[in-house]
């Protein structure tokens, strides 16, 4: 049986299916879970609305999040396999929810971002092989 095709990235409520959906990847995730819910203790209900803003700002420009996010980052004990992990969750909730243009645009955004993580915090040699 064919399945349906998978819509692109085009609505706020696209970017928070893929928000929420691989923040359940990430809570799920044993390497990636204990550094957001035992060291940082991400408070959820606060933090998922940001990241919403953030991809909307991100992949439709909509100016919807203020901040710096990279400064939360440097403190937390993480590492090359973190990032690796987390664009590989990441790369898989957009393929599972999505397909084109803004799906793949949205992985090269993260894989970008977290290539720059990584470069600022020293981990950053070579880039990162998409998985």
């Amino acid at each position: 049986m064919n399945e349906a095709p998978k819509p692109d990235i085009t609505t706020e409520e696209d970017i928070k299916a893929l928000v929420d959906t691989f923040y359940d990847h990430v809570n799920r995730d044993e390497l990636l879970s204990p550094v957001f819910n035992e060291f940082a203790q991400v408070d959820w209900e606060h933090h998922l609305p940001k990241m919403y803003a953030f991809w909307s700002t991100v992949l439709f420009g909509s100016v919807a999040y203020k901040g710096q996010p990279f400064p939360k980052h440097l403190a937390m004990p993480i590492d090359r396999p973190h990032f690796t992990r987390w664009i590989a969750l990441f790369t898989q909730t957009v393929d599972e929810l999505f397909t084109g243009s803004m799906a793949e645009q949205a992985k090269q955004k993260a894989t970008s971002i977290a290539n720059i993580f990584q470069m600022k915090m020293g981990l950053w040699a070579v880039p990162l092989v998409k998985p």
